[in-house]
């Protein structure tokens, strides 16, 4: 019987650290997309922000394709719900969003484009609550009133930007909004399939099946194709997609999605607030813009959040989860 004791604690233990080790999954995944700007400034220079996400696809197809081989054994036995999961993450937080975010920054306020996509988090807990049947960690509505306070902080300081409300009215501002509400619903359809089939096979569908509505859209804008004149500026193009596809794209998806089938979609949402912190990181050493008092403070505030949650999000989870067995 003490062994049995033994054993059950010492699963109960490894499950939990599994919980914690997928929740810092999730950080590092959605941290690695605070790097995209490095790759799409240049590439916005040749291309068009349609143009840009189907290369990026294509790209990543080809480390994609081989995987849902080898796991093509997994799509048999998809229900409709699962297919439609697919297709929501594909389209919609895959080639949809990416499109309208890019395009949103083009077309309105950059401020309010960044403010509406705090909106992540509470369309993916209202559909993780709808959908997934989830319980929220003990707090967790004080917890998520501190990790937007901190991205407020990190995004708008101790200033308020509201004061023409005609900013958040514009054409950019509703294309920010619909992807704020594709990419929140995605963590959601992304948590519901990696718990039918490998994260690795979740990640390559995602590209997989967007390539078809990207193509249609790429056609559909008419829009030309080019490429800088010299041999140098062509590299550039090529090894800034590369970075682009394989590093904010496949690997971080991998990583994301991997940490997803440990994480609750309410609580990942949270994990993905380590985006703006690399972006101002970024902006600190790469565009030498210096960080504030209140930027740190909402840095300091979401990494609190963040450890607070990863420490106690699910232990009791972790624990009735193991079998009772002697």
């Amino acid at each position: 019987m003490e062994n049995a004791n033994v054993r059950i604690q010492s699963a109960s233990s490894a499950k939990q650290r599994h919980i914690k080790s997928g929740f810092w999954l999730v950080f590092i995944g959605a941290a690695l997309w605070g790097v995209d700007p490095l790759f799409r400034i240049i590439l916005l220079e040749s291309f068009t922000s349609t143009q840009i996400v189907l290369l990026e696809h294509l790209v990543a197809l080809l480390f994609a394709a081989p995987i849902l081989w080898i796991n093509r054994h997994e799509l048999r036995g998809l229900k409709w719900q699962h297919v439609g999961a697919l297709l929501f993450l594909s389209w919609g937080g895959s080639a949809l969003a990416t499109v309208l975010f890019t395009m949103g920054l083009a077309h309105g306020d950059l401020n309010a484009v960044l403010l509406l996509q705090k909106l992540q988090p509470i369309f993916a807990i209202v559909l993780a609550r709808l959908l997934l049947k989830e319980m929220l960690p003990r707090g967790f509505g004080w917890l998520f009133v501190l990790a937007l306070g901190g991205t407020y902080l990190l995004t708008f300081g101790f200033t308020i930007p509201i004061g023409h409300m005609g900013d958040f009215a514009q054409v950019g501002s509703l294309l920010a909004l619909g992807a704020a509400a594709l990419w929140g619903g995605s963590t959601v359809m992304g948590r519901l399939m990696v718990g039918k089939m490998k994260y690795e096979t979740v990640t390559s569908l995602r590209f997989i099946l967007a390539i078809p509505l990207l193509l249609f859209m790429t056609l559909n804008e008419n829009a030309a194709w080019s490429l800088p004149a010299g041999a140098l500026p062509v590299t550039l193009v090529i090894v800034n997609l590369l970075g682009q596809a394989l590093l904010p794209g496949l690997l971080s998806l991998l990583m994301y999605y991997k940490g997803l089938s440990t994480t609750k979609a309410s609580v990942a949402t949270l994990a993905e607030l380590s985006f703006p912190m690399v972006g101002v990181l970024i902006n600190w050493i790469v565009y030498q813009q210096i960080v504030t008092w209140s930027q740190l403070l909402g840095f300091l505030l979401i990494w609190g959040v963040l450890f607070v949650i990863s420490r106690q999000q699910q232990p009791s989870e972790a624990k009735n989860s193991v079998p009772m067995t002697s």
